[in-house]
C-alpha cells in the first residue's frame, strides 16, 4: 500500500518490537524473522529490518538494519555497537561521515545516521541498537511499500530469504515474576503516559503521542523493565519531535528519570551474534546470552560445553555470556595451579582453560586400576582481602581413559625388531622389543645371528605415544617356555615383580618403571634335554607416576614394590620373543 498527497506523514519509527508507520499506527512485531521497512519498486532500494530475541525467547527486538541498493549492487548493514559493514566490509566511521557509492553515511554517540536521494526523494535512516527511524523529508511517493507505509501489512512484508528457517517458531517462556501485566497495568500506563506530560506535552500536537504509549505498555506488559527499556521509547518519541516539531522537548531525561545513556545505549560494545548488550547485575553494561543460544545451558544448569578429552590433555570452554549474567569476571578464573588462567576468544568470548602433559596446570591425576582419571578445577583467585563480592566458584572436570586391555601376541623374528601397535580405548600407542648383542644397544639380534650358551644379551622394551611425563611403563615380569604359549611348560622366570627373580644372579634389570621405555640382560641358556627355540614373554603395565613410585623396590629380599594412591592394578600386554639358537 503506498501514501501520497502533502498531509502524509514522512516518519517510521522501529522500536523494541514496535513498528509506527507513516500514519501513526502502531504494530507489534512477534517473531524473529527479517522484514521490508520501506521498498521502492521502481528505483530498487530497500531498507529491511531484523528482529531477535534478548533475555526471552517469545518476545523479539529490533537487531539491525539493511540498506540495500539495486545500482550498484551493495548493502549498508547497521548493527550494533555503531558497527556498520558495507557488503563484507566493515566500515571506520566519524561525526565527518563519508559518501560511498550515493550513501552519505555518518556516526556520533547517538547512533549512525545514513542519507540518499532516490528519484528526487531524499530518504534519511537513523540506528542507534535499538530503535530505527526512517525520515524521508518529503511525503512519501506512490511507488513505496514496506511496514513503514503499512504496519498492519506485516505477514505480507516478511522477508523470508533473509531470515532464518526458525524465525517464525513461538515460544512460551516460563513467567517472569517481575513482569505481571495485570497487577501493574495501572504502573505501565502511568509510566508510559509520562509522554502526555512536560516537557514531551508541548510536542504532543505535532507528534502524536498515543502509538509510542501503546508500544511502550505492550512490551513492558511482557518484559521485564530493564536495559533502560523504557526510555527507549521516550528517546524515540524525543528524537521524533525534534524531527516534526517547532517545539522543544527540553531536558526530558532528567524529567522522566533516565540517564544520558538512553541515547546511544551501548553504543561501541561489540557482542557476538549469540549475544546481546544489556545491563550486568553488578552495574554497567556487557555483552549478555541471547534466550535461545542459552536456553539449553540454563536447561541443564551449566556455564560450559563438554569437557573436551584426549590422551593426554584436556580442555573445557565456559560461556563468556553467561558468565556475564553471573556477575562473574572470567579474568579472576584459574586452575589448581593459579598461573594457568582462561583464554577469552575475541570474536565470540568463549572462555577456555585447558592443561596437557607439558602444562599440567595442577592436574590431579588417579588411577583406579581400570580407569586414568585426570582432574582439574576451575575456581575463583583466592584473595586476602577481609570480604569479597564475587560468589564462591567451582567447577570441576576431568577426562578418564580406559587403561589398555589385555594384549597377547606372539612373534617369530625374522628382523631385529617387533613391534606391535595397540589400541585400547583412547590409548593408541606402540611397543617394540629389540635384542642385542651389546650393552651399548648398538648390535642388533636377528633371526641369522648365532647365540651361544651363557652368552649374555639385552633386551629392551619401549613405547611410542605414551606421554612421559605422567604414565611410566614398568616390565612387570619376564619368563621363558620352550614352546610359544605363555602359559606353557617348562617355565623358567627371569623377572617377577619387576625385580630381577631371586634364582637367577645374571639378571640385572634397568630404567623399570622410570620411564616409558626400560631394559634387562641375561646370560643365555637353553632348557635341560632341549635344544630347540626359547620363547620369551614380557608382561608390561602402565603406572600413572608420582615422583619415583612406579619404580619396584627391589632392595632387600621381600622384593616389594612401591605404591601409590590411585596406581591399582593397570591392564596387562603380554609380549613374546622367540630366537633360534644353533
Amino acid at each position: 500500500m503506498a501514501l501520497t498527497g502533502a498531509a502524509a506523514a514522512d516518519l517510521c519509527t522501529v522500536t523494541g518490537r514496535a513498528v509506527i508507520d507513516f500514519q501513526g499506527r502502531f504494530t507489534a512485531v512477534t517473531d524473529r524473522c527479517v522484514y521490508s521497512m520501506l521498498s521502492d519498486s521502481s528505483t530498487g532500494f530497500e531498507v529491511f529490518a531484523t528482529f531477535r530475541e534478548r533475555r526471552r525467547r517469545d518476545v523479539s527486538f529490533l537487531d539491525s538494519v539493511t540498506l540495500k541498493l539495486q545500482d550498484p549492487d551493495v548493502q549498508f548493514h547497521l548493527q550494533h555497537g555503531g558497527r556498520v559493514q558495507m557488503n563484507d566490509t566493515q566500515l571506520n566511521l566519524s561525526s565527518s561521515g563519508q559518501k560511498l557509492h550515493g550513501v552519505w553515511i555518518s556516526k556520533d554517540s547517538t547512533g549512525v545516521m545514513a542519507n540518499f536521494t532516490i528519484s528526487s526523494h531524499t530518504v534519511y535512516l537513523f540506528f542507534d541498537g535499538s530503535t530505527a527511524q526512517i525520515h524521508t523529508g518529503t511525503p512519501v511517493w506512490s511507488s513505496v511499500d514496506g511496514l513503514c507505509v503499512n504496519s498492519s501489512s506485516i505477514s505480507a512484508q516478511r522477508l523470508d530469504q533473509y531470515s532464518s528457517s526458525s524465525c517464525q517458531i513461538q515460544y512460551n517462556d516460563s513467567l517472569d515474576t517481575s513482569v505481571n501485566c495485570s497487577a501493574i497495568k495501572d504502573h505501565l500506563m502511568r509510566s508510559c503516559n509520562t509522554l502526555k506530560e512536560s516537557p514531551f506535552s508541548s510536542c504532543n500536537g505535532d507528534v502524536d503521542p498515543t502509538p509510542y504509549i501503546n508500544a511502550c505498555s505492550d512490551t513492558l506488559c511482557k518484559y521485564p523493565s530493564v536495559d533502560g527499556l523504557r526510555c527507549h521509547f521516550l528517546w524515540a518519541y524525543a528524537r521524533a519531535c525534534s524531527l516534526n516539531s517547532r517545539a522543544s522537548v527540553g531536558d526530558w531525561r532528567s524529567a522522566a528519570g533516565c540517564s544520558a545513556s538512553a541515547e546511544g545505549f551501548c553504543q561501541d560494545k561489540v557482542c557476538s551474534d549469540h549475544e546481546f548488550c544489556g545491563e550486568k547485575i553488578s552495574g554497567g553494561t556487557g555483552c549478555l546470552c541471547r534466550a535461545a543460544f542459552a536456553y539449553d545451558y540454563k536447561q541443564s544448569n551449566t556455564l560450559s560445553d563438554p569437557t573436551v578429552c584426549s590422551q593426554n590433555s584436556g580442555s573445557i570452554t565456559l560461556i563468556g555470556c553467561l558468565l556475564e549474567e553471573k556477575g562473574v569476571d572470567f579474568s579472576t578464573l584459574h586452575l589448581n595451579d593459579r598461573s594457568c588462567r582462561g583464554a577469552m576468544d575475541e570474536e565470540k568470548h568463549m572462555v577456555t582453560f585447558s592443561f596437557d602433559s607439558s602444562s599440567t596446570c595442577g592436574t590431579e591425576i588417579t588411577n583406579n586400576g581400570s580407569q586414568i582419571t585426570y582432574k582439574n578445577t576451575i575456581k575463583y583467585q583466592n584473595s586476602s582481602d577481609v570480604i569479597s563480592r564475587q560468589d564462591q566458584f567451582y567447577i570441576d572436570f576431568s577426562c578418564q581413559h580406559t587403561q589398555p586391555e589385555t594384549k597377547i601376541v606372539a612373534f617369530n623374528i625374522k628382523d631385529s625388531s617387533v613391534v606391535v601397535i595397540v589400541k585400547s580405548g583412547q590409548w593408541n600407542y606402540t611397543v617394540a622389543m629389540k635384542a642385542y648383542s651389546d650393552g651399548g644397544l648398538t648390535h642388533a639380534l636377528d633371526s641369522t645371528t648365532g647365540v651361544v650358551l651363557n652368552q649374555k644379551i639385552w633386551v629392551e622394551l619401549t613405547t611410542a605415544g605414551l606421554d612421559a611425563a605422567v604414565i611410566a611403563v614398568e616390565t612387570d615380569s619376564c619368563w621363558a617356555t620352550s614352546r610359544d604359549s605363555p602359559s606353557s611348560q617348562p617355565r623358567y622366570d627371569l623377572i617377577k615383580n619387576g625385580c630381577a627373580a631371586p634364582g637367577d644372579q645374571t639378571v640385572q634389570v634397568e630404567g623399570n618403571g622410570e620411564g616409558t621405555s626400560n631394559r634387562f640382560s641375561f646370560n643365555m641358556f637353553q632348557f635341560t634335554g632341549s635344544s630347540g627355540d626359547i620363547y620369551l614373554h614380557c608382561k608390561l603395565q602402565l603406572c600413572v607416576k608420582r615422583g619415583n613410585s612406579c619404580v619396584p623396590d627391589c632392595s632387600g629380599g621381600s622384593k616389594r614394590r612401591r605404591r601409590s594412591a590411585g596406581y591399582g592394578d593397570p591392564a596387562v600386554i603380554s609380549l613374546a620373543w622367540t630366537q633360534w639358537f644353533p
